[in-house]
């Protein structure tokens, strides 16, 4: 393993922490890694004992003379964690190039900027709940809000359950495809199928109980045309995908964690959207994060087209 902090690009960055949640999220991301013929990057951020993500060192280390000693024992416990991560995936992938990078910076901060080069970063996630956001600030949703590479949330899941594959929600525009492209790609390498969904704005409609087609409702054939446009030409470049394409009406966030029940990853864009429009799209991809019980992968796209009609991409 290469210890000197220093990181190659288009690597699997995973962040850890030493919690059960951070070494499901290093198994994955090691597997993914493996697939893609990808090094790995093990991150960790010791945090700086200020009072948040930016919070510098120097004025602690002049105001308590015991910072420092504090500091070097959460480095040193850091590069502990890290050493026995990448002895976990070297077992199991030999041939795999793995990186550590340790860092005296809040987490988000670390990985925020390793994501600047990385093909994908990998996070776990402890699940939902008051406590639970407070202790974490909510970095797995922050990470996928402003990650510059597409971000997978490890979300806790009933590993009992038969899974079906990969979903995918995409919203009938242009910002679909690099959507898209991630969930055929995992579809393939993986060798699972594919679910596309296109769910149609609707604020009185539910989608929790079914996804099939909804009749002849006009809307609704609009929206499979855009659907059926919207995938064209992928079962040409990914001819080993099964695709179902299904269109349903009510909330994005509720068809989307809904289908993700019995999922094995859930993909959704990020859009970079302005203040209103996160209000009426409402930030599909952050609620998908925090409520879907299955892995879900957030890909940030540059938007082409806004709509606010029907969309389950947020």
């Amino acid at each position: 393993m290469d210890t000197t902090n220093a990181h190659p690009a288009g690597a699997v960055v995973v962040g850890i922490d030493g919690s059960d949640h951070s070494e499901r999220a290093v198994d994955w991301a090691a597997v993914q890694a493996h697939q893609e013929g990808r090094p790995l990057v093990l991150a960790h951020g010791t945090g700086t004992l200020g009072r948040g993500p930016t919070a510098g060192t120097a004025y602690l280390l002049e105001a308590d003379p015991h910072a420092g000693r504090v500091l070097h024992e959460l480095s040193v416990a850091g590069h502990e964690l890290v050493e026995q991560a990448a002895a976990r995936v070297t077992e199991r992938f030999p041939e795999l190039s793995v990186h550590s990078v340790v860092r005296t910076a809040h987490p988000r901060q670390v990985l925020l900027e390793l994501s600047r080069d990385a093909a994908l970063l990998v996070v776990g996630s402890r699940g939902h709940g008051p406590l639970r956001s407070v202790l974490l600030g909510s970095v797995s949703v922050g990470l996928a809000r402003e990650a510059s590479c597409p971000v997978v949330v490890i979300r806790p899941h009933n590993q009992g359950l038969v899974r079906q594959g990969v979903l995918v929600g995409v919203d009938g525009t242009a910002d679909s495809t690099p959507v898209l492209e991630f969930a055929y790609r995992y579809a393939s390498t993986h060798d699972l199928p594919l679910t596309v969904l296109y769910s149609v704005w609707d604020l009185i409609a539910t989608t929790g109980d079914s996804l099939g087609d909804e009749g002849t409702d006009p809307g609704v054939d609009d929206a499979r045309i855009r659907l059926a446009e919207s995938v064209s030409g992928f079962g040409e470049r990914y001819p080993d995908v099964h695709v179902r394409q299904t269109v349903t009406r009510g909330l994005p966030t509720a068809a989307l964690t809904t289908a993700a029940e019995r999922m094995d990853l859930v993909v959704v864009g990020r859009h970079h959207r302005s203040g209103l429009g996160n209000v009426l799209l409402g930030s599909v991809a952050a609620n998908v994060v925090e409520h879907a019980s299955c892995v879900v992968a957030v890909v940030p796209v540059e938007t082409v087209f806004a709509r606010t009609n029907g969309s389950a991409v947020g």
